[in-house]
């Protein structure tokens, strides 16, 4: 085979879909020379390609009575707070109990992002608590993804992170895409995706750092990698922090503001999320006990 190798692998696997070879491919399931690549890698002669497609497991989406907090709500929008803990909508691994069963429970969503994420114009990790807005309908979903595509709209994120910051404000600007020694992390890559995070330091501790994040590009786990890649890995975090870090159920990170322009009546809008109790009671624990003696 020579040519990009999604078009190839199209060719010559009638039976899967563009869309599901993308995916294999993105997921790194798709190897040449024993490395992950992009879909627009271009083949030469003597490459070998692999490709190891997931088992798919069937998930049926149904409507779930779970308790939501919702901050906002009109009948092209939703702003809910998620707290940490709950997947964002259903995949492999987390058939059900997601926040979409929630919100397909609650109200009709928009059809844009497929079967399995109604309503889903962008997403935070499961552990990962705050704010995230929701389209009822497919024209406030284009709207919205349309704001988030020209950076328009806000996003702060709060963050622990180990060790103490010296600069007061900064700017990590490296591109993402996934890590070559282990397809389940993202990492910093030459060539990856363009990604920009600007953080100004809120507070210092002994050993911690509390900061706040704005995102100017929304990565997978954008935050937990630049962090990690300046040194400082969010606190807490199972997957890019260290093994010593402070006890809790995952990544001390949460989307506390969230602005974006309403679709319909193009009215800016902006809403805060105050910090769940556990992280707020960390910081209450470090004020008293991790401050130079």
């Amino acid at each position: 085979m020579t040519g990009r190798i999604d078009k190839e692998l199209a060719h010559h696997l009638t039976d899967v879909s563009r869309s599901q070879l993308h995916k294999w491919i993105e997921d790194g399931n798709v190897t040449v020379n024993g490395a992950s690549v992009k879909p627009k890698y271009k083949l030469v002669v003597g490459d070998e390609v692999v490709v190891q497609p997931e088992n798919p497991q069937k998930i049926d989406l149904e409507p779930e009575n779970i308790p939501l907090d919702i901050v906002y709500e009109d009948e092209d929008v939703i702003v809910v707070n998620k707290p940490q803990g709950m997947v964002v909508h259903p995949a492999p691994g987390h058939p059900n109990h997601t926040l979409v069963n929630a919100l397909l429970y609650h109200s009709p969503l928009s059809t844009i992002n497929g079967e399995f994420r109604p309503g889903i114009v962008h997403r935070i990790d499961k552990d990962t608590s705050g704010l995230l807005m929701v389209a009822k309908n497919d024209r406030a979903h284009r709207s919205l993804a349309a704001q988030l595509k020209a950076k328009t709209n806000q996003r702060e994120y709060i963050a622990l992170v180990h060790g103490v910051i010296k600069e007061d404000r900064g700017t990590i600007d490296a591109p993402l895409g996934r890590s070559k020694k282990d397809r389940k992390k993202q990492a910093v890559v030459e060539g990856g995706r363009h990604a920009v995070t600007n953080f100004k330091v809120l507070e210092r501790f002994t050993h911690y750092t509390l900061v706040s994040c704005q995102l100017e590009t929304g990565r997978t786990h954008q935050i937990r990698v630049h962090m990690k890649y300046i040194g400082h890995p969010l606190a807490g975090d199972p997957l890019y922090g260290p093994r010593k870090t402070l006890p809790g159920n995952g990544q001390y990170l949460h989307a506390r503001l969230l602005g974006f322009k309403h679709p319909r009546t193009g009215e800016q809008m902006s809403f805060t999320s105050d910090l769940p109790d556990y992280f707020q009671k960390m910081i209450d624990h470090l004020e008293k006990n991790d401050r130079p003696s």
